[in-house]
């Protein structure tokens, strides 16, 4: 006598710090998975499995930490900020990048550990990112007060668009380890998240050189102005 085998289906996803946590397992019948001892080779239809699939990202997403919720808001607040023309110090102008390159690290290494592999592709796409941007100049309204230690920019959506960038491929990277974890053994997610992690963080990293450069060239003039 054939009975129904309940088959538990159990997701971990990795947001660090603080792993997304699940609901208990869902449950789902060898029948409606299309096993049934009875059950013709059709009755496993594709709609069945995207219901799966939906029900189990629905319950990625209700159990999202709160704490993700409040990064994703402070990191939009950060972002529309720089939106528009104004001042923003040397200070901000350091740890903001050091900030997401330290999520975007953490993206890789929640995903991967530290096998050698991903860690290299983060560092090559983050190294070829960085080489890139500094070949293209400031905005040429942008200025470096020396006395406040304040920089003044034009408006950019820029910042906005890396911060969502890292955000969201931390998120949808856990999520999609959670319903396939089998994706760790694939070369193309392998390489392609690493790398699209090192973009993120080589283009905020070259944004913050830049200004950099400025403040040590104003700097410098100012020196040599006073020694003449």
């Amino acid at each position: 006598m054939n009975r129904k085998a309940p088959v538990k289906l159990r997701a971990r996803a990795a947001f660090r710090t603080g792993s997304l946590r699940l609901a208990p397992p869902i449950c789902i019948s060898s029948q409606e998975r299309g096993g049934g001892a009875g059950a013709p080779a059709q009755s496993a239809p594709s709609n069945r499995l995207s219901t799966r699939r939906n029900a189990m990202l629905l319950q990625i997403i209700l159990h999202t930490p709160k704490w993700v919720f409040a990064v994703f808001v402070l990191l939009v607040w950060l972002g529309c900020r720089q939106l528009l023309s104004g001042s923003v110090s040397l200070a901000k102008v350091t740890v903001i990048p050091i900030a997401m390159t330290g999520l975007s690290l953490a993206g890789v290494v929640s995903a991967f550990g530290d096998s050698p592999g991903p860690l290299l592709g983060w560092a090559v796409a983050a190294a070829a990112l960085v080489l890139l941007v500094l070949q293209s100049p400031l905005p040429a309204s942008t200025r470096y007060d020396r006395a406040a230690r304040e920089f003044h920019v034009a408006g950019s959506a820029v910042p906005l668009l890396l911060m969502m960038g890292i955000f969201f491929t931390k998120y949808v990277v856990g999520a999609s380890l959670a319903m396939h974890p089998e994706l760790r053994q694939q070369a193309a997610f392998e390489i392609g998240v690493p790398m699209l992690y090192g973009a993120f963080s080589g283009i905020f990293a070259a944004r913050a050189v830049r200004l950099w450069k400025l403040a040590i060239g104003t700097d410098a003039v100012a020196a040599g102005a006073r020694a003449a």
